[in-house]
């Protein structure tokens, strides 16, 4: 089996990037990132999803961008976006937070001699964001393939965005399909220390509509009726 570096944040989108890359057939390495986001329920959960799909190992690196600031995900101080979709890029946005987990993921996949990476971004339904759209990911892709010795040396690398062009629904449907069990994962930004999703943020929202679309039960835990 060929093995990948898959970045599992225990949300939705990463838990079906993982099951399908094992679907595909590959050995999955599952990488997930403490960067100083408001809650760890979701490390748990990705903690939790890769054991149900069967990772090979597990990473959990910490690194902490909450020192940086200018993000309602890792300073509270900054209100989380409970309105709804708005047009721009969100206060939500962490800069150059897939850069950095994609840096990450890049390293250790060359220690593991794989050439393979998997990411969960969207450009379909999602909040806007720079770093999870198309051009982003073929440059990143360029820009391994010149950084790397493993690259320098023939053994190129390539960048899964599988759910690139899908909207919630085909994701939802498509992971189902595969085996994810959605109610191990947490995609709430402001999520209660046990992972009950508060329904209001923009990332509730968009799993909300995405189960009701797919006509899927949705088996999230709200800590509000």
């Amino acid at each position: 089996m060929k093995k990948a570096v898959v970045l599992l944040s225990g949300g939705l989108d990463s838990a079906t990037v993982l099951a399908i890359a094992r679907s595909e057939r590959f050995e999955c390495y599952a990488l997930s990132v403490d960067y100083g986001q408001r809650h760890r329920s979701e490390l748990v959960a990705a903690h939790k999803v890769g054991q149900s799909l069967g990772v090979k190992a597990h990473q959990s690196i910490r690194i902490d961008l909450s020192v940086l600031g200018k993000s309602a995900l890792t300073d509270k101080s900054i209100a989380i976006p409970t309105e709804g979709l708005t047009n721009g890029i969100p206060v939500t946005y962490v800069p150059a937070r897939n850069t950095i987990m994609l840096s990450l993921a890049l390293a250790w996949a060359e220690v593991l001699e794989c050439h393979d990476i998997f990411i969960g971004v969207n450009a379909v339904d999602y909040s806007g964001y720079p770093d999870c759209r198309p051009d982003y990911i073929e440059a990143f892709e360029k820009m391994s393939n010149l950084a790397t010795k493993a690259a320098r040396e023939g053994n190129k690398l390539t960048l899964h965005a599988p759910l690139l062009y899908l909207s919630k629904k085909e994701i939802i449907r498509l992971g189902v399909e595969r085996g994810v069990d959605y109610s191990l994962t947490v995609s709430c930004y402001q999520a209660d220390e046990e992972g009950s999703a508060c329904g209001l943020c923009d990332a509730c929202r968009l799993r909300k509509a995405g189960f009701l679309a797919a006509k899927i039960p949705d088996p999230t835990r709200y800590s509000l009726p």
